[in-house]
């Protein structure tokens, strides 16, 4: 599959994975920051963006994605960050091809299962018809009544694009992203370990990375680190993009 990219830069390459829902847009800013020091290349990974939709949707489709698309770019080894869900999928590629990865950044993830507390977020955008309106602020007001955080609205209706018939869509494949969800919830059941230097950035308003997780992540990240960056929810490289630039260059700097 031809991934939908981005290149900013030059120098030692850094690959940037988005989470679900999200896209290349939502590191754009970041992207050009990170490119002062190195080539980025940012993803739009399968069924998101403006890449291509599949049926197929799980982490084992996700790594070899990205091994096609490092393999396409000639890439021998890369740095690689991920958030959510493509913190998961960047862990099993570093787990899988630990020879094709440098350093591993994790932003708010763990390799464990969580509840699928986004089912009714997937049933509220599954029964909106986009077709019906004719403009984002009537999709706004459609999605306020059972999505009243106005912030998480406007990262969902980055997903939103006209069509050819000039008809509200969304690029992500919302069907197959629903049906794969419990799936992609689950944990990293992959036996290898990765014994090179990674760094997991958690929010100190996230409950994604608990301290109860530092054991599991140092079994299959034995040389891990664990920085908490305070003030800040799920989305940290959003919500304090400064202070997230900062650890990551300082941690890819470091040896």
């Amino acid at each position: 599959m031809q991934l939908n990219y981005l290149s900013y830069g030059s120098g030692y390459p850094l690959i940037i994975l988005h989470g679900l829902f999200g896209s290349l847009d939502n590191w754009h800013t970041l992207s050009k920051s990170f490119a002062e020091h190195y080539q980025v290349f940012s993803l739009d990974q399968r069924n998101h963006g403006r890449s291509p939709h599949s049926d197929e949707f799980n982490y084992s489709i996700l790594v070899e994605d990205i091994l096609d698309f490092i393999d396409q770019q000639n890439i021998a080894t890369a740095h690689i960050l991920g958030h959510s869900m493509g913190g998961k999928a960047a862990m099993q590629f570093a787990l899988r091809y630990p020879n094709r990865v440098s350093k591993l950044i994790i932003a708010d993830i763990a390799p464990k299962s969580y509840p699928p507390t986004l089912l009714e977020l997937f049933e509220t955008l599954t029964s909106i018809d986009l077709s019906r309106f004719s403009n984002r602020k009537e999709i706004d007001t459609a999605l306020a009544q059972e999505v009243p955080d106005f912030g998480v609205r406007q990262f969902i209706l980055k997903n939103i694009y006209l069509n050819e018939e000039e008809r509200f869509c969304w690029k992500m494949n919302l069907p197959v992203l629903k049906k794969s969800y419990l799936e992609m919830s689950g944990s990293i059941n992959l036996a290898n370990t990765f014994s090179k230097p990674t760094l997991f950035i958690r929010g100190e308003k996230s409950s994604y990375i608990e301290e109860s997780d530092t054991e599991l992540i140092k079994t299959f990240f034995p040389f891990a680190e664990i920085v908490t960056m305070a003030k800040v929810g799920h989305w940290v490289h959003a919500e304090n993009p400064k202070e997230f630039f900062q650890i990551v260059v300082e941690f890819l700097k470091k040896g």
